[in-house]
């Protein structure tokens, strides 16, 4: 047996005792024969989005945190009254807070031309102001029960690639087709449930294709009603269960000490952990405390690197170059305990192999962090850190 069957039998056996362990510690739920398709950048993502809902036949669902009234926010719109007008049933779930710069008008429009529209928890909140905290971070589209669209991206100009090179954001999606849309869409209706107080009418799913791929897919659901975090627990886990390499792109990096002990042991039993992180961050507060982090990682041997060539927004976890994982989820307090969130697990060497080319590329243009140079940075730098610190529970 050649050297490279020995590796990939070892990285099958291995993925399928990790899938068991992840269940078992995530409350994660687990499908066969999916197809996975990788969009590396918003400008691929969008156009196949839009042309999933023009070509939809019974039902769309939308659950996103932000539409921006924009001319990628007026696509995506005029694609849902194009279907409505079809008799496609088509539900819109936003939230309130992300989309508290798009005017009511927006939605008012699509309300009268037949898109059923309601927003995550607006005024009055619920339960007092403390609710004004929770959010619906989710990014997912559901396209007629089998296919479905998720990553990290909003709906507007600075995801999809448009508008002024320096606000472009660097964001990664997927497209996923299988069982697991279906649960996708099950959750989808929980959420619209919770908020409207009755179920959406998405109709019966028509009869599943004859095949869809070889993608062993798992869906992770995470919020605020949960006791403890499934979000946090995937993180930890997926570096728990590396054997050679663990590479993260991510924009909020405050993983607090549990995450970042899980990388600390990974690095310690000799697995490659790379950071990707953003030079420029649109909350400049979680950069200051992302960098407290950087010295205690980066003397264990763990590489930091930081991307700026745009705003990094994209949330990605890849294991052995096969696991990945892509979602809606950053690595912070928000995260993983007051944001509604959404991370797909794909297990297959293709994808796998699609997804490390992409970080590789990242990484090759990202500039790598040096302790050294780290730690030559200023008095006044590292007293904004200090201070800065004690607020991370709610960035």
């Amino acid at each position: 047996m050649t050297s490279a069957r020995r590796k990939r039998k070892k990285l099958l056996f291995h993925s399928q005792r990790f899938f068991d362990l992840f269940k078992r510690n995530t409350e994660a739920t687990s499908f066969l024969d999916n197809r996975a398709t990788l969009f590396r950048h918003g400008f691929q993502f969008f156009p196949a989005l839009l042309d999933a809902i023009y070509r939809a036949q019974v039902s769309v669902c939308l659950e996103f945190y932000m539409i921006c009234d924009d001319e990628t926010g007026r696509a995506v719109a005029e694609a849902l009254l194009d279907a409505a007008h079809r008799g496609v049933r088509v539900y819109f779930l936003y939230d309130y807070i992300g989309c508290f710069d798009t005017p009511a008008a927006f939605f008012k429009r699509l309300s009268k031309g037949g898109v059923h529209c309601a927003s995550f928890n607006p005024p009055p909140f619920r339960w007092g102001l403390s609710w004004l905290d929770k959010r619906n971070h989710r990014k997912v589209a559901i396209i007629d029960s089998w296919c479905a669209f998720t990553g990290g991206l909003n709906i507007g100009n600075a995801y999809s690639g448009c508008g002024e090179p320096f606000k472009r954001w660097r964001d990664v999606g997927i497209q996923i087709e299988g069982l697991a849309a279906l649960e996708l869409q099950r959750l989808f209706c929980q959420s619209w449930e919770a908020e409207v107080g009755k179920a959406p009418n998405c109709g019966v799913p028509g009869s599943a294709p004859e095949s869809f791929g070889d993608a062993k897919v798992m869906i992770i659901s995470g919020g605020p009603h949960h006791k403890r975090s499934f979000i946090r627990s995937a993180f930890r886990v997926a570096m728990a269960g590396a054997s050679e390499s663990i590479t993260i792109a991510n924009p909020y990096f405050v993983p607090g000490p549990r995450v970042i002990r899980s990388m600390l042991r990974a690095a310690g039993r000799g697995v490659r952990v790379r950071l990707l992180l953003p030079l420029k961050n649109d909350v400049p507060l979680v950069r200051l405390v992302s960098r407290t982090y950087y010295a205690q990682l980066l003397r264990c041997g763990i590489e930091i690197y930081e991307l700026s060539a745009a705003v990094l927004h994209a949330k990605v976890l890849l294991v052995d170059d096969s696991w990945a994982m892509v979602g809606s989820a950053n690595m912070d307090q928000r995260s993983f305990h007051r944001n509604y969130e959404l991370n797909v697990v794909v297990d297959s060497h293709d994808f796998g192999q699609q997804v490390a080319e992409m970080l590789e590329a990242d990484l090759s243009g990202a500039r790598r962090i040096a302790l050294h140079e780290h730690e030559r940075r200023g008095w006044p730098v590292r007293l904004l850190e200090r201070l800065c610190t004690p607020v991370s529970w709610f960035l």
